[in-house]
């Protein structure tokens, strides 16, 4: 017995001292590990290692109000090999990063309207897709009427910037062509034909005029890749023209706000005397959807999968998606997802499988 007990305090005082050592290490283990991790996350090639077909992922499922698990307003399509971004909100180039999405990689900027939240990232992304990729000429910025203002904007707020960053790391490494945005103006009708993007074998995507009301020209964006169909709402009320355009689509991204949640954040501003942010908050249902609508929609359009994001108001525990989806479910017979930051869903080319996984959650 007393040898036993001998060994047993024996092995404890070894692991004692096993987990001091590590303690006293935890600096150069913790390096070794970050060494690590970077070596796996930049000799990695995201985009070729997906399954050829429509693959969206949402870089930011947010809105301008706070939500700690969701950034501004982002999704990021990859058709095939080439990555689209359709908007680009505050925090969203970051969670591109940590998805392990290079934006040296994105093949041009898609904007749905511009509203601030919609493309107060932009910068930075513009500034992240020159430095990755060395590009010797501008990121393409595409967007209804009003774009051209937008990116000349962006480039004069940043032309100081790339004066350093040229300066710094010479004109190899960042050639000063390649910094900023070009602007790609297209229009778009209310009820008129869709504005063609991309037309190729392969990939089709074009933009459609929806109700934003005062917000105009506002759009969202149909993909079609290799008999695949991803539809982007964008900001919109409800639309008969996003129903039209997600007619058999294989996924619907559609914004989606809960009137109910808003009000109580109006209540709670007008009791506490914050008059002018109740009245923004009695203000923007108007324009928005709610996931009910959507889900309606989606239904009515025989979609597969409807995925909610813009989150309006922020849902910063899990448990307020349960108010915040409300009676949607029972109105689509579909898979609906609140979407959160990191969320993708595959679609492989020639099937019909819908695969669903986040890149932010290890």
């Amino acid at each position: 017995m007393r040898r036993s007990t001998r060994f047993i305090t024996g092995a404890a005082a070894l692991l004692a001292l096993a987990g001091l050592g590590a303690y006293l290490e935890r600096g150069a283990i913790a390096e070794r590990l970050f060494a690590r991790g970077v070596n796996a996350t930049l000799g990695a090639d995201a985009i070729a290692a997906l399954p050829d077909g429509l693959h969206v992922a949402l870089c930011g499922a947010g809105s301008p109000l706070p939500d700690p698990h969701r950034a501004g307003p982002c999704v990021a399509v990859i058709a095939g090999r080439a990555l689209y971004i359709v908007d680009i909100g505050d925090g969203a180039t970051r969670n591109l990063g940590l998805m392990g999405l290079n934006p040296g990689r994105v093949t041009a900027v898609l904007l749905t309207h511009f509203h601030s939240d919609h493309i107060d990232g932009l910068g930075g992304l513009l500034l992240q897709h020159w430095g990755n990729a060395t590009a010797t000429t501008r990121l393409p910025v595409y967007g209804p009427p009003g774009v051209e203002s937008v990116v000349a904007g962006f480039n004069a707020a940043y032309v100081l910037d790339t004066g350093y960053r040229v300066a710094h790391h010479g004109p190899v490494v960042m050639p000063p062509g390649g910094a900023g945005g070009m602007a790609m103006p297209f229009a778009t009708v209310a009820g008129g034909p869709s504005a063609v993007i991309v037309d190729t074998a392969d990939l089709k995507i074009t933009a459609f005029a929806v109700n934003h009301t005062p917000v105009s020209p506002a759009v969202g964006y149909r993909f079609a890749y290799k008999g695949r169909v991803v539809v982007i709402s964008g900001d919109t009320a409800p639309s008969p023209r996003v129903e039209a355009e997600a007619k058999h689509a294989d996924l619907l991204v559609h914004e989606a706000l809960s009137p109910a949640l808003v009000k109580t954040m109006h209540d709670a501003a007008v009791a506490a005397g914050r008059t002018n942010l109740g009245r923004i908050l009695a203000d923007i249902p108007g324009y928005h959807t709610t996931p009910t609508q959507a889900a309606d929609i989606a239904a009515r359009a025989h979609v597969q999968m409807l995925l909610l994001d813009h989150i309006v108001p922020g849902l910063p525990f899990k448990a307020l998606e349960i108010p915040f989806v409300g009676d949607a479910r029972s109105h689509f017979s579909g898979t609906l997802l609140v979407g959160h930051d990191g969320d993708m869903v595959s679609l492989p080319a020639g099937s019909d499988r819908v695969e669903v996984s986040n890149r932010l959650r290890r």
